[in-house]
């Protein structure tokens, strides 16, 4: 049994209660063992913390993955556009299944993300067989074997003399012709694609260029990394054969180790390469704009920009704001993102963006309901939903309504400067008249 030993002050200074020697003795032996076992649990606790961070469990969770092999068209995957332009399985009649797998997310993901290039290739049908549109590549003079990327334009967007529209998505998967991938894929085809706009817009008299800012870079696959050859070791005085025996068992710890924990499907390493003239989605409208519309004959052009194509078009306007204020008649924003302060808009532009522009933005207000205009450039107005991709489609004929009525009050602007030009001939050849 250990005892305790105690020190107390009194007059003459401290003094210590008598004790055994034995018994000192036992007490820094129970501290001694106590200091190593406390070592030699803080050893094992390091080398247990060192194992766990070389497994990466976001791989260890890959282990069982079905292999990355998808369908390549719309019969494959089993699904087929109905004629409301909804996506359904062919055999249930069911919407489109994100989790076709349980506790499988990133097969799901790769599996919608496979599914999402063929919707891309399917809009780009539509726009070529139903629209009647043509691709364009861009760069327009690219060398053989150049990345390029591409846009879609009507037969008459270049020679159209009194309208023209552009269109303009925002960023990430989408392509030509989308406004957004899971609006097509979960609701239908008109609320996802461009192509309501782009009808309505025939139908109206304009010629149509449907811009495609996310195309920015060509993908080659990574060459594969050549393993380094492995320095020599120093000679062993063990024998050869226990030696080679050693060996091929730690290698055959290692295989089964890395079979275990490591993903057998690695995913391929890609190196990107800027298209020129689009590397960015500021890039591909600027360029487009230089290289197509500025030389298009129409006398009005329109733009419908959506979330960071707003940011696209306010960065066209720091480029060329003389060019845009003389050949531009409305622009429509559906959420954009853009800011002119960020941005650093001049005065001019913002008071041209005040006057000729116009933001339909996510809100649980009624459609066309007026909104505080938290910077000024351009009048917010309530797009009738909270749902940030919806906010074209729902806006879509408050959209054409307000070009309709930017186009009206232009002619009718022109049409009384025209009349006040004559009126002051007139008046000017009448006083000559009299001198004479």
């Amino acid at each position: 049994m250990v005892r305790f030993f105690l020190v107390t002050r009194g007059r003459g200074g401290p003094m210590l209660c008598h004790l055994c020697a034995s018994t000192i003795t036992l007490c820094i032996l129970w501290i001694t063992m106590a200091q190593v076992s406390g070592q030699e649990d803080k050893e094992k606790t390091t080398a247990l913390k060192d194992l766990l961070s070389r497994i990466d469990l976001d791989e260890l969770m890959k282990k069982d993955e079905p292999p990355f092999t998808f369908p390549k068209t719309l019969e494959e995957f089993e699904y087929a556009f109905d004629e409301d332009g909804q996506l359904r399985h062919i055999k249930t009649g069911e919407r489109f299944v994100f989790n076709a797998r349980e506790d499988l997310h990133r097969w799901n993901q790769k599996r919608y993300e496979a599914l999402g290039e063929i919707i891309t290739q399917y809009v780009y049908k539509l726009l070529e067989e139903k629209c009647k549109l043509r691709k364009e590549v861009i760069p327009v003079d690219a060398s053989d074997g150049e990345p390029t990327s591409f846009i879609y334009m009507s037969s008459d967007a270049l020679t159209n003399p009194s309208k023209l529209l552009i269109l303009i998505q925002g960023s990430g998967v989408v392509r030509a012709g989308q406004w957004a991938r899971r609006l097509i894929i979960n609701q239908d085809l008109n609320s996802g694609t461009q192509i309501p706009f782009i009808e309505r817009a025939m139908e109206d008299g304009y010629g149509v260029m449907v811009l495609n800012p996310n195309e920015n870079f060509f993908e080659v696959e990574k060459p594969a990394k050549i393993s380094p050859i492995p320095s020599p070791t120093e000679p062993s005085d063990e024998p050869a054969e226990k030696r080679e025996r050693k060996d091929n068992k730690e290698g055959k710890k290692k295989k089964e180790f890395y079979e275990k924990y490591r993903n057998p499907q690695k995913e391929t390493e890609t190196e990107r390469i800027p298209i020129r003239g689009s590397a960015s989605s500021e890039e591909h409208v600027l360029y487009v704009w230089d290289y197509f519309v500025s030389k298009a004959l129409a006398k009005n052009v329109f733009i419908v920009a959506h979330s960071y194509g707003g940011l696209s078009f306010v960065e066209l306007m720091n480029q060329r704001e003389i060019q845009v204020k003389n050949k531009v008649c409305a622009v429509a924003l559906t959420d954009s993102s853009h800011n002119i302060w960020l941005q650093d808009t001049s005065k001019g532009t913002q008071d041209w963006m005040h006057q000729c522009c116009q933001n339909w933005v996510s809100s649980p207000e009624p459609l066309d309901t007026p909104l505080d205009s938290m910077l000024p450039d351009c009048p917010r107005f309530s797009a009738g939903t909270e749902r940030h991709e919806l906010t074209s489609w729902i806006s879509f004929k408050s959209i054409f309504k307000f070009f309709s009525e930017a186009l009206k009050a232009k002619e009718d602007e022109e049409q009384e400067e025209n009349s006040n030009t004559v009126t002051t001939r007139s008046s000017s050849h009448k006083n000559k008249h009299q001198d004479l």
